[in-house]
C-alpha cells in the first residue's frame, strides 16, 4: 500500500485513534486479516467471524510488527476503532485507488474469472507492474485488501469481481471504480441463489455500467458469442468491444485447435494485426478466456504479437484449476477440483477427452452446487456427456447429487463398470489405486464444497511411493 500515516487512516475511515501513541506513524507495509502475514509497518483487519474473532490476535499482530489494527473495539493496543470493519475497509480502499490512478481493469462472469484474470495479469505484467487478484479473492473483503496492495509503481491493477445476487457488482464497482470492464459469461453458476440466467445477467451487467464513458476511457470488453453479455452493449455508456470466435468480434480466434496433449492453439486476430497462439494450458476453453484477456491487452496498447507472445507462455497461477501432474508411471492426474458448474464441468469433460485421445480416461466427479431446480438435470447432463465424449469410467462421488451424475451416464448407455458411484473420496481413492494402470487419463472435479483435491493429492502421492519403492 502506498504510506499512510494512523491520523490520514482514521480520517478516511471515519473512526477513532485508541492507544496510538503518536498518529503521525505510517502504515508502510501491507493490510492483511490473517495474523500469519504480518509483516513490520502492517495495518491489521480485525474481523469477527464464526470461529476466529481477530481482535483476540491484537497483542500477536503488534508484536510482529503490526503499526496498529483496524477494529470494532479497542484492544489495548494502536487501533482505530469504526463501527462497521468491512465498510472501512472499503472507504480504505476507494481512497487509495483514487490517490494513485492506476488504470483498474475489472472482469466478471460464471465460468473462467480466475482463469482469465491470470491470464489478463500475465499479459499485462510484459508491459508495466501490474497487481491482481490473488485466487478468488473476489468478495467485499478479497476485493479491498487486493486493491490496497497496489504501490505508487503499479501501472495495472486487474480485479476479479464476484456476486451472489444483483447489486453485489455495483457495490465493488463503487470501490474500485474500474476503467476498463469485462464480461466472459452468463451460464448457470449459483443459479439457485440469483433465480434465473436473467437475473445473473442483469447482477454481472452491473460492471459495464459502472465504466466512465468512451469519451473518458471506459471500455467494455464483451463476449460476442454469448448473446446475454453481447446485450450488454446497451447498458453502458464507454466504448464496446466485442471478442469471441464470431466473424463480428473485434479480437476473434481463427483455425482453432487442440495440440496433442489438449492444449489449444489459433489464430488471434486483433484490430492491429495477427499472430499465432500455443497455449500452455489445458482446455479449449482458454481460447474464450485468452481472448477476453487479448481483448484488454490490445485496449491498453499492446501489439498482437506481443499478447500471442505472452499467450503462449502463459501458465496457470491458482491452484485445482486444470493442474496436470503427470506420474512416474505415466498417469496423467488433472485436478480441476477448486470449483464446478454445469459450463466448467463441460469443457473439463472435453479437455479429458482430448488429452486422452488413445490412452483409457476417468472423470471422477462430485456435486456441482448452488443450482437450484436445475440440479437434477444438470447433473444428468453431465453423467450424460462424460458417455458421449467416451469417457472410458464416471466415478460418481458423494451424495444424491453424485447418483444423478451417476444415474445419466447409465441411461446414456454406460452400463457394467463403465460408471460407478461411490460413497465418499476414499472411497474414490481405493477404486482408483486398484484399477489405474500406466498411460491412464484421470480428471476430478466438482464444487469447493466437496473436497475432492484430496482425492488428486491422494493419487499423485501414490505415484511418488511408487517410485520411491521401485528405486
Amino acid at each position: 500500500m502506498i504510506a499512510l500515516s494512523l491520523a490520514e487512516i482514521a480520517e478516511v475511515v471515519g473512526g477513532q485513534t485508541h492507544d496510538i501513541p503518536d498518529p503521525s506513524v505510517q502504515v508502510t507495509g501491507p493490510v492483511v486479516r490473517d495474523s500469519r502475514e504480518v509483516q513490520p509497518g502492517s495495518l491489521f483487519v480485525a474481523f469477527v467471524g464464526e470461529r476466529v474473532d481477530g481482535h483476540d490476535y491484537a497483542e500477536v499482530v503488534v508484536q510482529a510488527g503490526a503499526v496498529a489494527l483496524l477494529a470494532s473495539r479497542p484492544v489495548g493496543v494502536p487501533a482505530i476503532v469504526v463501527d462497521d470493519v468491512q465498510s472501512a475497509l472499503g472507504a480504505l480502499a476507494r481512497h487509495v485507488v483514487r490517490r494513485l490512478g492506476t488504470t483498474l481493469v475489472a472482469l466478471t462472469g460464471s465460468a473462467g474469472k480466475t482463469s482469465t484474470k491470470d491470464l489478463i495479469a500475465q499479459v499485462l505484467s510484459r508491459k508495466a507492474p501490474t497487481v491482481f487478484t490473488p485466487g478468488s479473492f473476489n468478495n467485499e473483503i478479497g476485493l479491498p485488501l487486493t486493491a490496497l496492495s497496489a504501490t505508487a509503481e503499479t501501472r495495472f491493477l486487474v480485479l476479479e469481481m464476484g456476486a451472489r445476487g444483483i447489486g453485489h457488482i455495483r457495490y465493488l464497482t463503487d470501490l474500485t471504480p474500474p476503467k476498463i470492464g469485462l464480461v466472459l459469461n452468463v451460464g448457470t453458476a449459483h443459479i439457485g441463489e440469483f433465480g434465473g440466467r436473467e437475473q445473473i445477467a442483469q447482477a454481472k451487467g452491473e460492471l459495464v455500467e459502472a465504466l466512465p464513458s468512451a469519451e473518458d476511457g471506459g471500455a467494455a470488453i464483451l463476449n460476442a458469442d454469448d448473446p446475454l453479455v453481447r446485450a450488454m452493449a446497451s447498458r453502458t455508456k464507454a466504448k464496446v468491444i466485442l471478442f469471441g470466435e464470431s466473424g463480428e468480434a473485434d479480437v476473434r480466434a481463427e483455425n482453432v485447435r487442440l495440440t496433442d496433449s489438449g492444449q489449444p492453439a489459433f489464430s488471434l486476430h486483433t484490430p492491429s494485426g495477427c499472430s499465432e497462439v500455443t497455449m500452455r494450458l489445458y482446455g479449449e476453453h482458454h481460447v474464450s478466456n485468452a481472448l477476453a484477456a487479448a481483448a484488454v491487452a490490445h485496449e491498453l496498447g499492446m501489439s498482437a504479437d506481443e499478447i500471442a507472445t505472452a499467450l503462449s507462455e502463459a501458465g496457470s497461477l491458482s491452484r485445482w484449476r486444470m493442474e496436470v501432474t503427470e506420474r512416474p508411471d505415466g498417469v496423467t492426474i488433472v485436478n480441476d477440483a477448486y470449483n464446478a458448474n454445469p459450463e466448467s464441468m463441460r469443457a473439463a469433460l472435453r479437455a479429458l477427452a482430448a488429452m486422452g485421445k488413445g490412452r483409457r480416461t476417468w472423470a471422477v466427479l462430485g456435486k456441482m452446487a448452488e443450482l437450484g431446480d436445475e440440479a437434477l438435470a444438470e447433473h444428468d447432463a453431465v453423467g450424460r456427456l462424460a458417455v458421449r465424449l467416451n469417457v472410458g469410467k464416471l466415478v460418481a462421488v458423494g451424495g444424491r447429487e453424485a447418483s444423478w451424475l451417476q444415474l445419466g451416464a447409465y441411461n446414456e448407455g454406460s452400463w457394467g463398470e463403465e460408471s460407478v458411484h461411490v460413497s465418499d473420496a476414499q472411497a474414490a481413492v481405493d477404486l482408483l489405486r486398484s484399477e489405474l494402470r500406466p498411460g491412464d487419463v484421470v480428471l476430478v472435479k466438482a464444487s469447493r464444497s466437496v473436497g475432492l483435491e484430496s482425492v488428486a493429492q491422494a493419487l499423485i502421492e501414490t505415484g511418488a511411493e511408487g517410485e520411491v519403492a521401485a528405486r
